[in-house]
């Protein structure tokens, strides 16, 4: 099921009344229960197109649509229902344990007061399982490893109850041993959830491995497809020129040494 699409959108910002595009002609789509993976050359947008989806800046042209509703003129309260969002920035809280951290992602289901309803709390119970945080719930968010915050905010967005899920280079910040537990984590999430989750990453290999789909980007377009296909036609080797890189039909990097 179809879950977010993007019809003839231009991202990019203005400088003063100046559009300057950084891509146009963007046509995407989300379906529910997938991870996509968003990679590319840098400075060829991935950010900007993360923003410009999630709502934090506006398209130049074209529109973002999730469940048949123009994202674009929704609220922000109505936009928080509908998409979560967990950016690369790292966050200090000061004295908030993991179970107050990840219960500021049901706000929006709440009243004005921000009182939590059992229903509230057995989400916020569910989201920290689902990351396995169990042991660390009342634990202070700022005494965590950086791969424990990274999993307390993918918890946060899960406790939101949103469809779709974004997230701007979640293994940032992270070792070997974190960076592949943290996107076999996402997998296993989109898999039990049936959450659309789509995030940018510099992981080639991971994302090879790990994706449903990839958005292969350039500085001129997106190209949309399944690892296995997008290595098989020579998409990847075209984007990541480098004679010391190589593909095989798996989806592994080779790497040559002299």
């Amino acid at each position: 099921m179809k879950t977010l699409s993007a019809q003839a959108l231009a991202i990019g910002y203005r400088r003063g009344k100046t559009p300057i595009i950084v891509q146009q002609n963007i046509n995407v789509e989300l379906h529910a229960g997938e991870v996509v993976c968003l990679i590319g050359t840098n400075g060829c947008g991935k950010s900007t197109l993360l923003r410009t989806l999630g709502g934090l800046q506006k398209p130049l042209a074209g529109n973002v649509f999730i469940n048949d509703k123009d994202f674009t003129k929704l609220s922000n309260a109505e936009k928080s229902l509908l998409m979560g969002l967990v950016l690369t920035e790292q966050v200090s809280v000061g004295k908030l344990t993991v179970s107050q951290m990840v219960s500021l992602g049901r706000y929006p289901h709440t009243d004005w007061v921000g009182k939590l309803t059992t229903e509230d709390e057995e989400k916020i119970a569910e989201a920290i399982a689902l990351v396995h945080l169990q042991p660390k719930a009342a634990a202070y968010f700022d005494e965590l490893s950086d791969g424990e915050r990274q999993r307390v905010m993918i918890a946060k967005a899960l406790s939101q109850d949103t469809p779709i899920i974004l997230l701007d280079e979640p293994t940032a910040h992270l070792d070997l041993p974190n960076r592949v537990e943290m996107m076999l984590l996402l997998r296993r999430l989109a898999t039990q959830t049936g959450k659309s989750i789509l995030l940018s990453t510099h992981e080639l290999d991971l994302a090879l491995q790990t994706a449903n789909r990839i958005w292969l980007m350039t500085h001129e377009k997106i190209l949309c497809g399944q690892p296995e296909e997008l290595v098989a036609n020579g998409s990847f080797q075209a984007v990541f020129h480098n004679k010391a890189i190589n593909f095989d039909e798996k989806g592994r990097i080779n790497i040559a040494v002299n």
